[in-house]
């Protein structure tokens, strides 16, 4: 029962994860880009002001920026801290001892997979008392803020899972890196690019005068974190995608529906494929 309850597999990653100075200097830095970006940004704001002074309603476009940067942040270090947990233990031949313990696969894809979001997680949960500035100032209600962190999570765990799978498949880190790395471009540049051009493409219809609804343009709409996170800004966003699509159901609600059944999926997957070829013999207990 104990052994259940305390993974010694995710226990070994947490210390070998969180005891390293690299670690404290990376959510020092971390932290540190993004107090001088809300600085900067109230630097600008006051400098041109004819009165010298932050006026309120600026709060919330710091929030909107302090919020995107840090969106692209996760986009940014979830790959290089998932897409070698599997790899690299294969690049220094430990893999095949790791698979020799009592772990399951279970156990091993589950424990690489948290040690290396918790981290992440860390990082984005430190940055809490930097959002004390917004609220400082005020225009930003404590709903938006859980929103917004709430699709950092559900981000940060897609994108893991995504790193955990080809670094499952790729024998090479740096190959497996740039197949999460590929992958996250396109959720967050390819799918906006993709997404414009579906908008404009069934704006109207074939005569090009009566506009026409349809669909696609939400599906791929509701893959993109940062198109969620400015429906969450701008609700007239999504009502407006709403009327160019013809589909009422919340973005969000495709957003969390799709990226829970990738995640699942894909570590599903990760479990099975890291012992593809150990089979339990028949009348074998």
């Amino acid at each position: 029962m104990k052994a259940q309850i305390t993974n010694p597999m995710l226990n070994k990653e947490f210390k070998l994860r969180f005891r390293s100075f690299k670690s404290f200097l990376g959510v020092f830095f971390y932290l540190a880009v993004l107090g001088m970006i809300a600085l900067f940004f109230i630097y600008m704001e006051t400098r041109y002001s004819s009165m010298g002074m932050f006026r309120p309603e600026n709060s919330k476009n710091m929030f909107m920026l302090l919020a995107f940067v840090q969106l692209a942040l996760i986009f940014f270090m979830t790959p290089g801290l998932t897409a070698g947990v599997i790899s690299s233990e294969r690049e220094k031949q430990t893999l095949n001892i790791l698979l020799t313990t009592q772990q399951s696969s279970t156990s091993i894809i589950i424990s690489k997979l948290a040690s290396s979001l918790s981290f992440l997680l860390l990082i984005v949960v430190s940055s809490l008392p930097l959002y004390s500035i917004v609220f400082l100032f005020g225009g930003i209600s404590p709903k938006l803020l859980f929103m917004t962190f709430g699709i950092y999570l559900i981000t940060m765990i897609t994108l893991g899972s995504i790193g955990v799978f080809f670094s499952t498949f790729i024998r090479k880190t740096i190959v497996a890196m740039i197949c999460t790395y590929g992958v996250a471009f396109f959720l967050a540049a390819g799918t906006a690019v993709l997404t414009l051009f579906m908008v404009s493409f069934f704006q109207y219809g074939m005569g090009g005068m009566q506009p026409s609804t349809n669909p696609a343009p939400y599906f791929v709409a509701m893959l993109n974190p940062f198109v969620l996170l400015m429906t969450a800004f701008e609700p007239s966003v999504e009502m407006e995608l709403h009327q160019i699509t013809g589909w009422e159901i919340s973005l969000g609600v495709g957003f969390i529906i799709s990226y829970i059944a990738i995640s699942i999926l894909l570590v599903l997957i990760s479990i099975k494929k890291l012992r593809p070829n150990m089979r339990p013999r028949k009348g074998k207990k």
